[in-house]
């Protein structure tokens, strides 16, 4: 009899009134959070403008939802297509269900559309946002505890998951007449793992872009190859329902050909690390020449006397006196050589020409 385990949640969505809140969702959206920060962070100390990484995840984040739940539906379809399944069940994410791989995929395409929309390179982004991406599924395999799901063959160890029957629409454990939820058994924590191992490989993205300076997308392939690294050892120990092609599960398959792809990226793609100054130039530029044709409609040349340089008082966002500036002038004709036109000598009006 195992003394020792690790519990499950035997409930994973409370209400609000009549809100759900969902175990699932809500770490899902902390790992956005997490991402988004630790993004935003990493980019602005490469020399990126601040602001970008969240503008640019307004497209990714969407595309990545709709990218993961799109494979995870692809790569397990007995669930919803096959015999007792439900097609409607498909569209029910916050039952769960999203894999990495259609995640990042659709997630990247995000990424690229809103790369090109603020004028950035896509793999000085990706660079940037690894780490992030690595803690977020960490955070994100929380919400598979919270379901009950993820889960490895059967285990009796200190460390292994106790796991119930579980109702998925009602999130929450079936129970017995007494009001006891009813328990599966015992197995290995499949999520755990992948949590850990994920945490590592932000560490190791982290050190290693410090250590060597990495660029041009090497940091994201650093990523990818570390986690497909760990993933293909974690999948090989999961039972839930999967697609196979020759007797191993088709992420294991995926895992493998992103390694390599991964390597083979981060082995070809040298180079020093990508100046992202021009870049924020750029759009200062582009800011300020947009405000400039914003003040610009005057007749009376309003726009000009704002863009000269004399009218400034140096170190001082207010303007000079004009009085000031014709006493200075003024000042300065009376130094110059008598019979030398200056520009307020006396003289003829234009309409005595």
């Amino acid at each position: 009899m195992l003394l020792a385990s690790i519990p499950s949640p035997t409930q994973g969505v409370w209400f609000l009134g009549p809100i759900p809140l969902r175990g699932y969702a809500l770490c899902i959206i902390a790992g956005i959070i997490l991402a988004v920060w630790i993004g935003e962070k990493r980019w602005v100390s490469r020399g990126g403008e601040p602001g970008a990484v969240l503008d640019i995840s307004m497209w990714a984040v969407p595309f990545g939802i709709i990218g993961g739940r799109l494979y995870h539906v692809i790569s397990s379809p007995d669930l919803y297509f096959g015999e007792g399944g439900n097609v409607l069940d498909a569209v029910k994410i916050w039952e769960g269900g999203l894999g990495i791989w259609g995640a990042i995929a659709l997630g990247g395409v995000g990424a690229w559309i809103g790369c090109r929309r603020k004028g950035v390179p896509l793999p000085a982004f990706a660079d940037a946002v690894a780490p992030g991406i690595a803690v977020a599924q960490a955070v994100g395999r929380l919400g598979n505890w919270f379901n009950n799901e993820l889960y490895g063959s059967a285990l009796e160890a200190p460390w292994a998951l106790t796991i119930y029957r579980w109702d998925a629409g009602l999130g929450q454990a079936i129970r017995d007449s007494t009001g006891e939820p009813l328990v599966l058994g015992t197995f290995h924590p499949t999520f755990l793992y992948e949590l850990l191992w994920n945490l590592g490989v932000a560490a190791l993205v982290v050190w290693a872009d410090r250590r060597f300076t990495l660029s041009r997308g090497r940091a994201f392939a650093l990523y990818v190859a570390a986690y497909c690294a760990g993933r293909v050892w974690i999948e090989a120990l999961r039972i839930d329902p999967a697609e196979t092609i020759l007797g191993l599960r088709l992420n294991i398959w995926t895992s493998i050909l992103l390694f390599l792809a991964a390597v083979a990226w981060f082995v070809t793609h040298r180079g020093p690390r990508e100046d992202l100054t021009p870049h924020r130039r750029k759009r200062s530029a582009t800011a300020a020449g947009d405000d400039g044709d914003d003040d610009g409609g005057g007749d009376d040349g309003d726009n000009g006397d704002n863009g000269d340089a004399d009218d400034q008082v140096a170190g001082s966002p207010f303007e000079r006196p004009r009085d000031d500036l014709r006493t200075a002038e003024d000042e300065l004709a009376s130094d110059q050589p008598a019979g030398r036109p200056t520009r307020h000598a006396a003289g003829p009006k234009p309409a005595d020409l």
